[in-house]
């Protein structure tokens, strides 16, 4: 995020439609989606609300579009790690559990934001609430994938196990109850990468 002291000069050089973005993100992180009105928005962004709702039709619609944006990095850090190791499963998601680690600082303040949503819209019918279980769905079939081209004897179980691992270590670095929550990640991680097998172990792989 950029500083305070820059912001306005930075905001007055966005498109219209992104500075709406820009000044959601900032107060949805900050004090939740329910709580920030569009008014709020439309001042935070240098506008108004008649042009905020000439990009948005609602402030559901809005906070839909924010989500597509938080979850569009996710997938990218998927395809990074693809992309920076190529034909190596293991590498690829001990650099997820990486990528997860690295930015547990920031959670440690904000908290993460599909968890806070969630709790913010318990109408599965948000459409929201819809962007962020199709990114949830999308995301543990790709790292069932890396699991299964990692030859893991149960993909589908260690995907769950790493999920586990990286959306707990979110919510314990948010409320202060676990320490090291980054190094210990990792560990675990790594961990269910290299435990031992039974020699009968086959690699299960899932239906296409």
């Amino acid at each position: 995020m950029t500083s305070t002291a820059r912001r306005p000069s930075r905001v007055a050089k966005l498109p219209p439609r992104e500075r709406v973005l820009d000044a959601a993100e900032q107060l949805f992180q900050s004090e939740g989606i329910r709580r920030v009105s569009v008014q709020a928005i439309a001042e935070r962004a240098e506008t108004t609300k008649m042009a905020i709702y000439r990009h948005f039709e609602t402030k559901d619609a809005l906070v839909a579009e924010w989500l597509r944006i938080v979850a569009a990095d996710y997938q990218a850090a998927f395809d990074r790690v693809e992309t920076e190791h190529p034909d190596r499963p293991r590498e690829q998601i001990m650099g997820l559990a990486r990528f997860i680690a690295e930015g547990l600082p920031a959670i440690s303040h904000r908290g993460c934001p599909f968890i806070n949503s969630l709790a913010e819209l318990p109408d599965r019918s948000h459409p929201a609430r819809q962007v962020i279980e199709k990114h949830k769905a999308h995301q543990t079939r790709r790292l069932v994938g890396m699991c299964t081209d990692a030859g893991l004897p149960d993909p589908e179980q260690a995907a769950a196990e790493i999920t586990f691992v990286l959306e707990g270590a979110q919510v314990s670095t948010h409320n202060g109850s676990i320490d090291q929550t980054g190094d210990r990640l990792m560990r675990i991680v790594d961990g269910i990468l290299n435990r031992p097998h039974s020699p009968l172990d086959t690699p299960r792989t899932t239906a296409t």
